[in-house]
């Protein structure tokens, strides 16, 4: 700014200088007064930044990772209808697919006669989630109220009374199968192929595909057979499931039928890849 004489100049620099202090003070007291937007990007990253002073670190915790095996599911019934009259109790396994649907074998889901049955169930079935022995907290008790049988193998979604969120479901593998390929066995059957008892605690073995049918296939065990490493009657349903991922799957087929435990032979498993579409449609439906 060029000088316009003494007198002048010093009186439009002292009415600069009070128009600046008024200003600066106006802004203070308005920071001052305004309040704080504590869902402010800006205002966060100023208080939460390392080199500002009172700084805290946060003392949030990240939620807890999904439980391994948490998928599991666990059938029982004590009104099965029998030839005659009177009924009896018996039992499956199986993995929840989505927070309102579980995967088994069909002929846990059947008529007096044992012919394979859709619809509401003649008996009630009990579903329990989440646990690894009956023994643990928590887990997640259901009932089953519908049932859908395969058209292909022996093999049902059936849905929930009430969904279940706070499990991470199994996912469906749709890929073709190779021989060779490993699988994790997880089951709830009993412990003898004489005395019907489902087990108190999660059954586990390790097996690998021997033969592949048009809708089933064939699973041999990697290591020697015993009751608690092997299907068993009450493991009908139990999935297979590579190694190395117990919480997601995805899920490669589910116990039908095999030996008398713990004898030699071979294990059969519906498919998941030849019906995976059709599953798929019944969740939606």
């Amino acid at each position: 700014m060029r000088k316009r004489g003494y007198a002048r100049q010093w009186a439009l620099a002292t009415a600069i200088t009070i128009g600046a202090t008024s200003a600066f003070l106006h802004t203070v007291a308005a920071r001052v007064q305004a309040p704080v937007n504590a869902g402010s990007p800006v205002v966060a990253a100023e208080h939460n930044h390392p080199d500002q002073p009172g700084f805290q670190p946060s003392t949030s915790t990240p939620p807890p990772p999904p439980p391994p095996m948490g998928f599991n599911a666990k059938l029982t019934s004590h009104d099965i209808p029998v030839p005659g009259g009177g009924v009896r109790t018996g039992g499956c396994s199986g993995s929840l697919i989505d927070p309102s649907w579980v995967i088994t074998a069909g002929h846990c889901f059947h008529d007096v006669n044992d012919n394979r049955r859709s619809g509401r169930p003649l008996y009630h079935m009990t579903v329990v989630v989440g646990k690894t022995k009956d023994s643990d907290p928590g887990g997640y008790t259901r009932q089953i109220t519908d049932v859908r049988q395969s058209p292909l193998n022996d093999l049902a979604v059936v849905k929930l009374d009430s969904p279940i969120t706070a499990v991470t479901p199994l996912t469906l593998d749709e890929r073709p199968v190779n021989v060779g390929q490993q699988l994790e066995f997880a089951g709830w059957g009993s412990h003898s192929a004489t005395v019907i008892e489902q087990s108190d605690h999660l059954k586990r073995g390790h097996f690998v595909i021997s033969g592949i049918n048009a809708t089933t296939l064939e699973a041999q065990p990697l290591v020697p057979r015993t009751t608690d490493n092997s299907p068993c009657p009450d493991d009908s349903g139990s999935p297979y499931f590579p190694p190395g991922d117990e919480v997601h799957g995805p899920l490669m087929g589910i116990e039908d039928s095999g030996p008398d435990c713990p004898q030699p032979g071979t294990e059969i498993l519906a498919r998941i890849d030849v019906v995976a579409d059709w599953i798929h449609q019944q969740l939606r439906g």
